[in-house]
């Protein structure tokens, strides 16, 4: 996550104190304009998605500060450490510790969200809680106590078949195939296909183009391009072009639109519900998953994975992969996925017996 923290009150006060001893009380004024117009700035292009993360922090912190009996606005050093450790032991509302990874995005957006109730909040207390944080999850691994859900389970080239073939020769069906070869190629996020018009997918006469402008970064707003494939069953592009056919026959012609959802929620009725939002995206691949039998249920991340690591698989270039699918070139995330197919064939137990 993003991390900006707008100065409290106190900071900028200083901050102006100080300007203006350097360069007037003009100048100094105008700098505290610009100051306000990055705050605002920040604030506008900050996703929904982490403003709710903010949110929900927030509302971690006020759990936290009530059960121990510490001040609402104060987070000293002694205050975020106990934080972090009461998070991990009993932070939950069900009593239980957070993941690790939880407890780390809870600390980054309740020191935002402190911030911004004009909380002065040292950077180096912050970076100790953080330190400590760590820490612990080393301990909790030592202890062999392993929280989260892990890695989503990664869609593979052959489940791509299954899902196909298990796909009803439906409306619903043909949105399902595209839904999820399309998906699959273009390392989709659930938030993607939710966040597409069917003006942002568009044929060229080496495949598609599909553009994400719904993406939380630089990096995933993308034209991805995608290929025709040689097996024309699960092709991407002609999964595209059946599902859009069957949808201009079948269904009311609006949505069918420049500007109508490129993905559309089916009724079991056969009757269109509008357009698919990220958690029916997730629930949908979930399903399709079941239905086809795949081993292990996928989740909205697993075509994501499953377009990582098989392109790596196949020697694609890191680069390549990241452009693709949205990632920074040099993404931890990105490079944990790798780490899935990496270090079987350049291996040091090859051929030592």
């Amino acid at each position: 996550m993003t991390e900006h923290f707008p100065v409290a009150q106190a900071e900028r006060a200083a901050l102006i104190q100080k300007w203006a001893e350097r360069h007037g009380i003009d100048t100094a004024h105008r700098l505290a304009q610009a100051e306000d117009l990055a705050d605002a700035v920040a604030r506008e292009i900050t996703p929904e998605n982490t403003e709710d993360t903010y949110t929900k922090a927030w509302r971690v912190w006020e759990r936290f500060t009530t059960t121990q009996r510490f001040p609402l606005l104060e987070a000293s050093r002694g205050a975020l450490v106990a934080y972090v450790a009461w998070m991990l032991r009993q932070g939950r509302t069900d009593g239980r510790g957070y993941a690790p990874s939880s407890a780390s995005t809870i600390l980054a957006g309740t020191v935002v969200e402190l911030r911004r109730r004009d909380v002065a909040v040292s950077r180096d207390d912050q970076a100790e809680a953080r330190r400590d944080l760590e820490g612990l999850a080393v301990k909790l691994l030592q202890n062999k106590e392993r929280r989260g859900r892990g890695k989503a389970n990664t869609a593979q080239v052959p489940d791509l078949y299954r899902v196909v073939r298990a796909c009803p020769d439906t409306l619903a069906g043909a949105r399902d195939k595209a839904l999820i070869l399309t998906g699959f190629h273009y390392a989709a996020r659930a938030q993607d296909p939710a966040g597409l018009l069917a003006q942002d997918v568009t044929l060229h006469p080496r495949g598609l183009i599909v553009s994400i402008l719904t993406g939380k970064t630089k990096h995933s707003v993308r034209d991805a391009k995608i290929l025709y494939q040689k097996d024309p069953e699960v092709c991407p592009v002609e999964a595209w072009k059946a599902y859009r056919e069957r949808l201009a026959t079948e269904a009311d012609p609006k949505w069918s639109a420049p500007d109508a959802p490129a993905f559309i929620g089916i009724h079991r009725s056969g009757t269109v519900t509008g357009g698919m939002g990220p958690d029916s995206v997730t629930r949908a691949i979930k399903r399709i998953s079941v239905r086809a039998g795949v081993k292990l249920a996928w989740t909205g991340h697993s075509l994501r994975i499953g377009h990582a690591t098989t392109a790596r698989q196949k020697g694609r270039d890191a680069v390549v992969i990241a452009d693709q699918g949205g990632w920074a070139r040099h993404s931890r995330s990105m490079n944990g996925y790798f780490q899935i197919e990496d270090g079987w064939d350049d291996n040091s137990t090859a051929d030592l017996t």
